[in-house]
């Protein structure tokens, strides 16, 4: 589920196909983002799922599969 909301709200950000997106993809190298993107997603993540994330742990974010596993951190799932 956290990959499926991830994949909108990045192709809505970055105007890309969900389609193309892995958990291995990089949001600089592979889809071009910079900073202000990657902050413009993780927003859309806490406001579609209604969670807070931590900052320093959003700094550490390199590939969309960073970001599924800090968005089930921050909701307390673990694998």
């Amino acid at each position: 589920m956290e990959l499926d909301v991830l994949k909108k709200i990045i192709a809505d950000v970055l105007s890309v196909d969900p389609e193309e997106i892995t958990e291995d993809t990089t949001f600089i190298d592979d889809l071009g983002a910079d900073s202000l993107d990657v902050f413009q997603i993780i927003m859309g993540v806490e406001e579609e799922l209604g969670i807070e994330v931590d900052n320093d742990e959003a700094e550490k974010i390199v590939t969309v599969g960073d970001a599924v596993e800090m968005i089930k951190k921050t909701q307390g799932i673990e694998d």
